[in-house]
């Protein structure tokens, strides 16, 4: 099998930027234009075998995280609407470079952006998520990486450690006992960041924290009063890796200018 190199931009995560950053009147065409420099960089520095833009829906179907807790990402900022008019004009510009846009439907883009990176990189083959998403951490793999295009860094091992101090795959848990406040994921009422580093230093994960009968009290009454808001936070904080894609990667395989 040949080598395969898979780009995925978080295609709202890098508009929304670009967009906000413009200054005066924020124009369409102008942050078509800026997001296709960056992409044309993205793709230089990493000359990618196949690409693809992922996009949100823009349905009222706010998917199954705002079922599990309601108030999931209540209050968030809309995209602006001259933004939300201009997706084809962006989606066309992105065409034009050869990247093809991928609309997730009901699920948020990143359970669409999960499940493709790591069914490719389960096959040992390179994966490269283009977002300032931390979420996207819980991925990382040896052959999938993360790239925060903006602050021109890796989201790896050790930038989780050092911002968060768990291991990767430890971050769903992490966020079910400290929560997610700009998401307004609740996870446990009185449990902030170092108690949950300290927590997940002592146990592997979120099932054994509320499955143990050794906590100290300290700990104990504050878990067991919110325990269903923990493992909701953990499930919402988790990506879903799982969704049927309805292509193959021969679809995006990466031409230069389409």
């Amino acid at each position: 099998m040949s080598s395969i190199h898979l780009v995925i931009i978080d295609a709202l995560n890098l508009i929304r930027r670009v967009h906000a950053a413009q200054h005066g009147e924020p124009d369409v065409h102008n942050t078509a234009k800026v997001c296709c420099q960056a992409l044309g960089k993205i793709i230089k520095s990493s000359q990618p075998t196949h690409i693809v833009a992922v996009f949100d829906h823009h349905g009222e179907d706010r998917g199954w995280r705002a079922e599990l807790l309601p108030h999931y990402k209540e209050g968030r900022k809309p995209m602006p609407e001259e933004l939300m008019a201009g997706m084809d004009i962006i989606q066309d510009a992105f065409m034009d470079m050869g990247i093809d846009s991928l609309l997730s439907d009901g699920d948020e883009a990143d359970d669409l952006v999960a499940t493709l990176a790591l069914k490719v990189a389960s096959r040992g083959q390179q994966v490269t998520i283009i977002s300032t998403d931390k979420g996207y951490c819980q991925l990382l793999q040896p052959t999938l990486r993360i790239r925060d295009y903006f602050q021109q860094r890796w989201l790896d091992s050790p930038f989780v450690e050092k911002e968060f101090g768990v291991k990767p795959e430890q971050l769903p848990d992490y966020w079910g006992l400290a929560g997610i406040s700009s998401s307004k994921i609740p996870g446990v009422t009185g449990i902030g960041p170092k108690a949950a580093v300290e927590l997940l230093s002592l146990y592997p994960n979120l099932e054994a924290i509320l499955a143990a009968d050794d906590l100290p009290t300290k700990w104990q009454k504050k878990i067991d009063a919110s325990r269903d808001e923990a493992i909701a936070s953990k499930q919402v904080a988790s990506l879903k890796t799982d969704l049927v894609l309805g292509f193959n990667l021969q679809d995006i395989r990466f031409t230069a200018g389409g």
